[in-house]
């Protein structure tokens, strides 16, 4: 019999209570038309019903794409998601009460599939640990309903060490996608840009005894790829779709990007970012890149550190890497993040995330919402707003050169740079720099007993995670100290003594043209002389800060 059947024919095939595990990053690698037709189908007749959803990275377009197929009260009762910032409709349902939900690591539940395949119990690891993931901190519960329920995460000590255990359960049916299709179900995905996690929840709902669909882009009767070109082997597939090309983008920001695949070297990028907060930050992040540093960027503001890096031709000095296989070259950003042009190699999602876990990156870039005295960073959950972790726990826990970019405040905030001077027109409506975070992504005090260093790059400040606390090491030429900086914060930073001006070329039109200088950017700062005036009547302390000419 043909494997091949229609999405209509596919959607049929899902029970009511399965369990489905779907693939994908973003749009990359998303079933999206196999997710419509299970969506109009419960629409037409209410079925299926009372889902089980499991999925790694983020899977959405924010609006109604991915996973945002799936956003109707009654067809899902239970979500245990990676990232949840892409399907709002989902993180709705769960923020309302209306489903049991969880939000794990990207990586864990990539290594979760794996073990499942294997038949083990579940995941043993130490990621999670002092986060809201730990049991101790929440256990990754996102609300009431899944308080209730039985615990996904256990701690574990194992020869005197803590680590966490995720429980593994059965997969029914399996959402994948890949390229083409060969009469007997054989997989490949060459103008895919990633094979992400795809074999793993293949082989996972295989060994369950569930049934694995594929949506590809065309078939044929027999693959003249070499073998090692099939990603996932027709074992494993049950049925494969094949797909409109309008449901098949390669992302969801571009139907195909040749470059995304290898099929072609795409030129340098000739674009230059206009000055803003974001290139300032970028900047100042690509000055403290190493050379010959293996480094990930993460989704976002450290999405500029690659915009910057092309610009200074400074993308050859290191390796970039991004958590879905992406290694070398430059990573795409929007809805095309987690592609990579000219790419030296990629790799499966969980492979990646081995290497990361293992501790193999030498430097990290990640986004800054919330942060603490402590140092602790909030980057997954703000009220009713549910972003979701991500591969952020994982990648902040096990590298050893840590880096948080975010502008100083949030939300639309108006800044000026004139003359190498930095002017706060109007400060954001909400402070980041605050008492206490909302919830623990990343522990500030945990990664300082591991002896990690941990600094964080705004366009106004710096700061270094110390055991004291967060210590402000350099400001921006132009800033007052206490309106700018203190006044912004709901805590008092311990303030360097030897307090800096950020490098001056971060606030100049032009390249900075750090390839042929070499040179740490302490060489390019000025101390800044202080002294401390007390006001009698107001008894508060205003720092002068003078600059030796």
């Amino acid at each position: 019999m043909s494997k091949q059947i229609s999405a209509e024919q596919a959607a049929q095939l899902i029970p009511d209570n399965a369990t489905i595990a779907t693939g994908g990053f973003i749009g990359i690698g998303f079933a999206e038309a196999i997710a419509k037709a299970v969506e109009q189908r419960f629409i037409a007749c209410q079925q299926p019903q009372k889902l089980a959803l499991v999925y790694a990275a983020g899977q959405g377009d924010a609006q109604h794409r991915g996973l945002n197929h799936f956003a109707h009260e009654g067809m899902v009762s239970k979500v245990i998601g990676g990232h949840w910032g892409l399907a709002p409709g989902l993180g709705k349902l769960a923020t309302d009460n209306r489903i049991e939900a969880y939000n794990l690591p990207q990586g864990v539940i990539c290594h979760l599939f794996r073990d499942i395949a294997a038949g083990k119990p579940g995941t043993l690891t130490k990621v999670g640990l002092h986060t809201f993931v730990d049991p101790r901190l929440g256990g990754g519960k996102i609300n009431s309903r899944s308080r209730s329920r039985t615990d996904q995460v256990e701690l574990i000590s194992l020869h005197g060490e803590e680590y966490l255990f995720y429980k593994a359960f059965p997969i029914d049916i399996a959402l994948l996608r890949g390229t083409t299709a060969d009469a007997d179900g054989n997989i490949s995905m060459e103008r895919e840009a990633l094979p992400l996690e795809a074999l793993a929840i293949a082989q996972a709902t295989h060994n369950s005894g569930g049934k694995v669909i594929v949506q590809v882009e065309r078939t044929t009767h027999q693959h003249h790829l070499t073998p090692d070109r099939v990603k996932i082997p027709g074992i494993l597939v049950d049925h494969y779709v094949v797909a409109d090309p309008a449901d098949h983008p390669q992302t969801f920001a571009e139907p195909f990007n040749p470059a995304y695949c290898g099929d072609v070297v795409a030129p340098a990028s000739q674009e230059t970012e206009p000055l803003s907060s974001r290139k300032i930050i970028g900047r100042r992040a690509l000055i403290a890149l190493q050379k010959h540093a293996v480094v990930n960027l993460g989704i976002g503001m450290p999405e500029m550190v690659s915009a910057v890096a092309a610009e200074e031709k400074m993308l050859n000095d290191f390796t970039l890497t991004v958590e879905p296989g992406g290694i070398g070259g430059q990573p795409a950003s929007g809805l095309s993040f987690g592609a990579v042009s000219n790419a030296a190699a990629v790799i499966d999602q969980p492979a990646q995330f081995d290497f990361y876990d293992g501790g193999g990156l030498d430097q990290a870039f990640l986004g800054l919402a919330e942060t603490c005295s402590e140092g602790h960073v909030n980057v997954s959950r703000f009220g009713n707003k549910l972003a979701g972790a991500g591969g952020f726990i994982n990648i902040t826990q096990n590298t050893r050169d840590l880096y948080f970019l975010g502008t100083f405040t949030s939300g639309p905030q108006q800044i000026e740079i004139n003359d190498g001077q930095l002017q706060v027109i109007k400060n954001g409506p909400v402070k980041k720099f605050l008492r206490q975070v909302q919830q623990i992504t990343f522990n500030g005090e945990y990664a300082v007993k591991q002896g990690h260093s941990v600094t964080f790059i705004t366009e106004r400040a710096v700061f270094k995670l110390t055991a004291e606390g967060l210590r402000l090491t350099e400001i921006a030429p132009g800033v007052d100290l206490q309106s700018d900086i203190l006044d912004q914060m709901e805590f008092q930073p311990v303030i360097d003594d030897n307090l800096v001006l950020m490098d001056p070329r971060l606030f100049n039109e032009g390249p900075m043209n750090l390839q042929h200088s070499g040179s740490h950017p302490a060489g390019h700062m000025r101390k800044l002389w202080s002294q401390l005036v007390t006001g009698a009547e107001e008894q508060t302390r205003e720092l002068d800060s003078c600059i030796a000419s």
